[in-house]
Parts: C-alpha cells; sequence; structure tokens
C-alpha cells in the first residue's frame, strides 16, 4: 500500500492516505488543477478568505465534495491565524464557513469533532496539514500548522483535545502530514530559529546564514512527545513549493495563490 496517493475522478485531482481510508475515514488533499478562479486563472482555490470570486469558491468546493464523497454543506471551517487555538465541533457548528466566510469559526487553527458526517476543511498553501483519526473512538482533528502553529504544538495540543473531549488514547491514533513545504524549500532565519529552541535539530545552515527548516520533523516530533506510536504517523513527503505546478504555494508563487483545501470525516454507518 502506498503511503500517499494522487488520484482524479471528474478531473477534480486529490491526494489522499490509504492508511486513513482502510480504517474508515474520508480523507482528501486538493490539487490546484481544473478549477474556477478570479485570483488565478483555471485553480482550484478551495478559500473563500484570500480575494477570490465568492461564486467560484462555492463552486469548487462542491466539485471537490462531490468526488470526496462529503456534503458541500456540511463543510465545516475556521478562521486560520497562524495560532494554536483549537475547537470542538459540536451540531450547532456543523456547515461554520461553507458558504461564507463571515460565519467560519473565527480566530482557530484545528478542529475536532467526534461527529459523524461532518467533513472539517482548512486551507493551506505550504502550511501543514496534520489529520488525527481515533480507530477506536472514531473522533477526527485536523491542524493548521505553518511554522508559528508547529513551535506553538498546535499538533500535540490537538493531540490533547481529542482525549480531553472524546477520551481518545494517543496510540490509538492514526496521524498524517499532508502535501506542505519541505525542508528543501523552506528557508527561515535567525528569528525563525530563536523561536524554536527545542526544535533546532530541525534546521539546517544552508550557507547562507539561514536555515532549512524541516516542519514534517518538528510536526513528527511532537505527535512522538504526545505518545503516538512511530507506525500510526504517514508522512506524504510532498512539497508544496517543490510541486506548484500541482499545489498551491505561497512562496513559489510570491504570495499570488489560492489554497489547497484538506478534508477529514467519518462517515455515518450506513
Amino acid at each position: 500500500m502506498n503511503d500517499f496517493i494522487i488520484r482524479q475522478k471528474n478531473n477534480i485531482w486529490y491526494g489522499s492516505f490509504p492508511e486513513l481510508e482502510a480504517a474508515g475515514f474520508i480523507n482528501a488533499c486538493s490539487c490546484r488543477l481544473h478549477g474556477e478562479s478570479s485570483l488565478v486563472d483555471g485553480t482550484l482555490n478551495l478559500a473563500l478568505h484570500v480575494g477570490d470570486d465568492q461564486a467560484k469558491v462555492i463552486a469548487n468546493r462542491r466539485a471537490f465534495a462531490a468526488v470526496v464523497g462529503v456534503r458541500a454543506e456540511s463543510f465545516t471551517t475556521c478562521g486560520q491565524v497562524h495560532g494554536s487555538k483549537i475547537t470542538n465541533v459540536t451540531e450547532a457548528l456543523v456547515g461554520s464557513g461553507a458558504v461564507d466566510f463571515n460565519s467560519t469559526i473565527a480566530d482557530t487553527d484545528a478542529l475536532v469533532t467526534n461527529l459523524p458526517d461532518v467533513p472539517l476543511l482548512l486551507f493551506y498553501a505550504d502550511c501543514v496539514p496534520v489529520l488525527l483519526a481515533d480507530k477506536i473512538t472514531g473522533a477526527i482533528g485536523l491542524a493548521h500548522a505553518g511554522w508559528r502553529g508547529t513551535v506553538a504544538g498546535i499538533a500535540g495540543k490537538t493531540v490533547e483535545a481529542m482525549h480531553e473531549y472524546f477520551g481518545t488514547q494517543p496510540e490509538n491514533i492514526l496521524a498524517a502530514i499532508g502535501p506542505s513545504i519541505g525542508a528543501c524549500c523552506y528557508e527561515v532565519d535567525d528569528f525563525v530559529l530563536g523561536k524554536a529552541p527545542g526544535y533546532k535539530a530541525y534546521f539546517t545552515p544552508n550557507g547562507n546564514n539561514r536555515y532549512q527548516m524541516d516542519l514534517w520533523g518538528i510536526n513528527t516530533q511532537q505527535l512522538l512527545e504526545r505518545g503516538l506510536r512511530q507506525q500510526n504517523i504517514t508522512v506524504a513527503g510532498v512539497c508544496t513549493a517543490h510541486n506548484a505546478e500541482l499545489f498551491c504555494s505561497y512562496r513559489a508563487e510570491q504570495g499570488k495563490t489560492g489554497r489547497m483545501g484538506v478534508c477529514l470525516c467519518r462517515p455515518a454507518v450506513r
């Protein structure tokens, strides 16, 4: 079984983790191909907060939902601010931000829920998607880990939130780190290094008085520190900046780009 696969259906391209699928969890990391956008022509931008035409974004979301197998009107989103706040999605919050950014869950960078048929949807263009799924309780978590969220420990905090809300035990969690900027392309300076004193091993000097930062490694380490098992953590190993023809990349496109969406959902037993 491949750890991460790219597929297409109805001309919509997306990647997914077969191990999560085998455990009964819908998961999909959208690609940039074959959508409608006023921001970057022809791209499948799924975010409402980047200045794109709202009707086109909603159409993209509906197309994505259809191929993934979820209801677009149930997409539950948050207004990501590169922080480490986590929100438990209850019945009252289902569908937040699905068709209108004003209704998104504000100032939040991770969502957790134990409700079935609730597709969590977060947005990325180099930042790290961390997907978490509890094989026993069916609870799920989805985190947005930019460098600030990463050094603030959002991946580990999301594990803790799942334990607090749903009784999730870390050893029962399947985790996946989706397409995002790799150390190959992520150059940072001393300011960022200084914000991550416990993770200096993940900064490689590049000879320009700067460093290549390994966000995948740091987030993996944080999950291990919270009790996840190494064999239950999958890293896609796909750099968005190095593959900007397939994924949105804020760095590679110098800020003018849409956002890929990452969806995680536990379908109800029918």
